[in-house]
């Protein structure tokens, strides 16, 4: 049974109706997974950033009437929240699940996020050209590196900075028949792949 990789029942829990039902499905097949990946990485990225870091598992809580579209665990340097900086995140949609860092429109550090990152431009050409661009957490839409000019990236990265609901995340992304999916050994490995190159925006 799987402990942390992610399986199509994951994936389909966001394809039932109803905030009741899919919570609860939610809550019995993947929040466990989660909590899971929550302990490990933020034990994980406290090694690997020198700073302890803590996991904040989605709650989902304030919805009385939508059901969720995806849910994820994030990890931040303050136990109590984390959408205040820039952050990393392991989460899913009905259709794929991801592995990412960057800044959402609630950081009061994006601004400074974003000089820093525009500074350091040639970062965004040392990671994985098959790695995925968001600019906005809540839609699963997602545009990989290699489809991205320098210029699109740098409006990006303007756009977080300039504008109230900018945002600007970079990571992978894992379809359900991705290899790394098929085993929690395998998902475990790649996930800290990735958190090796994304730091390098830490």
């Amino acid at each position: 049974m799987s402990q942390y990789h992610f399986t199509n029942t994951d994936f389909k829990v966001f394809d039932i109706d109803g905030l009741g039902p899919r919570m609860e499905a939610l809550i019995d097949n993947t929040r466990p997974k989660l909590e899971n990946l929550g302990t490990h990485f933020s034990e994980f990225l406290t090694e690997l950033t020198g700073d302890e870091q803590f996991a904040h598992v989605a709650r989902h809580a304030r919805r009385t009437t939508n059901p969720p579209d995806d849910s994820w665990v994030s990890f931040s340097t303050n136990p109590r929240g984390y959408k205040m900086m820039p952050h990393f995140q392991i989460g899913l949609f009905n259709d794929h699940a991801f592995c990412m860092y960057g800044a959402i429109y609630e950081s009061t550090d994006k601004k400074a996020a974003a000089d820093r990152w525009l500074e350091n431009f040639d970062l965004f050409h040392s990671f994985p050209q098959d790695y995925h661009v968001s600019l906005n957490h809540m839609k699963p839409e997602k545009t990989p590196l290699n489809e991205m000019s320098d210029k699109n990236l740098e409006d990006g990265l303007v756009r977080l900075k300039n504008v109230k609901k900018g945002e600007f995340l970079i990571g992978k992304v894992y379809l359900p028949d991705d290899p790394a999916l098929q085993s929690d050994e395998a998902f475990i490995k790649d996930l800290e792949t990735v958190m090796t190159h994304l730091v390098k925006l830490y």
